[in-house]
Formats: C-alpha cells, structure tokens, sequence
C-alpha cells in the first residue's frame, strides 16, 4: 500500500527538480548535465577491496547528484527513476566497451539487493527500479538489456551507515548467494552488476563474489563480471585519474 501511495502521489502532486528544487520540473537541465552529462567512467575506492569487479559510474556523489540520488531512495521521488535509469545506461555502456561487447548475448543486469527490512521501510528497491529503467533505457538505443534480480541476501547483515571500510567488508562477507536457477539464467549473456551508489565497493566486491561462486561451477557464464553505479565519491574518481 505504501509503495502503491508513492506511486499515485508522484503523478498528482507538485513536482520539484530531484536535484535543486526548481518547481514543476522532474529534473532541470542543470542537474541532468550533473548527472548523465558527462562520460562514465572508471571509479576506484580507497581502500580497495579484495574481489572488487571493474566498476564504471557516471557522476561523482555531491551537490545535485547526491540530492537526486536520496531523494529516489530515502523519499520516495520515483518520477526520477527514468533520470538515473540514463545515467546508469551510460555507466553500463562504459563497463562493456572492448572485443566483448556484443558478443556474449544480451546484457543482463544484476541489482545488487538491498536489505529486506530497507525494502521494506523505503516501500520500494530502489536498485532494482532504477536497473529496469537502465534496461529500457539500452533496449531503446537498440541494445538488448534485461534485469535478472538473482542475488538474495542468505544472512542478516548490520546497517552499513557509520562502518569503516573494513567493517563493511566484514559485514557482507558471505552475505549474498545466487538464487536457486539463477545460475542458468544467467547463461548466455553477459553479466553486469549494478547499483545506485558505490562508496567503499564492498557490497559490489561481495555480489562479484557471489556470482563468481556460480560461475564455477557453468562454463557458459562469463568469467569475468563487470559493475556500473550511477554515482561514486569525487575521490575515486580523482584516483582513477592519477
């Protein structure tokens, strides 16, 4: 009913720009620029953990960026799904360019799942919203694109808000599996693992894991998985630079 509310509110009520506040925009053309304006590109925490898949964002995670992000998550701004849908399409494009692309089949999303309790208080995954409408957004542009939500959470895991790096990985180590049958869905196709915010990667590093324990034991599944995000720290980006 919650989710269901969010839903019919954000085609009644008065909008504001998700990034600024401007009245009766979604999203003005200045915090667009911010947020699917530019290349995507390599991202790189620091620390780095171990097992960390290559991973791709397409804007750095501060002032409108940061504003539009939350507002999806955190207040239920679901008219910007569409907006951050572009800009994770962007980041998934950059983390397939090479010999690869196109060659192994349709490029299969995997959502990074959030915490059934978050789920639950948000009334929404914001993640997985955000992968269909990254999906859409490819299939558009002629690239075939579908969400396969096969990662679960096979233990309950602390509240990451608050941990060090180190911590985080602690927390999530051994915490995601592969549904029963995801392995064979996952054949024929290529891999990428999304998420809307990657800030110390461990949560990526571990759904990386998780899937490479699929992998083993499927020939057909791509050896090597890379991730997008719609946003990382400024930081890892200016790491990526140096």
């Amino acid at each position: 009913m919650h989710g269901w509310w969010r839903e019919v509110a954000g085609l009644v009520l008065p909008v504001a720009c998700g990034g600024c506040g401007r009245p009766r925009t979604v999203l003005c053309a200045e915090c667009g620029q911010a947020l699917y304006g530019a290349r995507a590109r390599r991202v790189r925490p620091s620390p780095e953990p171990a097992g960390l898949p290559v991973v791709h964002a397409a804007a750095p995670y501060e002032d409108a960026v940061r504003a539009v992000l939350l507002g999806h998550k955190e207040r239920g701004a679901l008219g910007l799904a569409g907006a951050l849908g572009s800009a994770l399409a962007g980041a998934v494009r950059a983390a397939v360019t090479g010999p690869r692309a196109g060659t192994a089949g349709p490029l299969l999303l995997v959502p990074v799942p959030s915490a059934r309790g978050a789920v639950r208080a948000r009334g929404h995954d914001p993640a997985r919203r955000i992968a269909l409408a990254a999906a859409g957004e490819l299939r558009r542009a002629g690239v075939p694109a579908r969400v396969l939500a096969v990662l679960r959470q096979r233990r309950a895991v602390s509240d990451q808000a608050g941990l060090s790096a180190r911590e985080r990985a602690a927390n999530l180590a051994g915490a995601l599996e592969v549904v029963a049958g995801g392995g064979r869905l996952l054949e024929g196709g290529l891999a990428v693992l999304v998420d809307d915010l990657m800030t110390t990667g461990a949560s990526l590093a571990e759904a990386a894991r998780a899937l490479s324990a699929t992998q083993e034991r499927l020939i057909s599944v791509s050896a090597q998985v890379n991730a997008a995000v719609v946003a990382a720290p400024a930081l890892s980006f200016e790491i990526n630079r140096n």
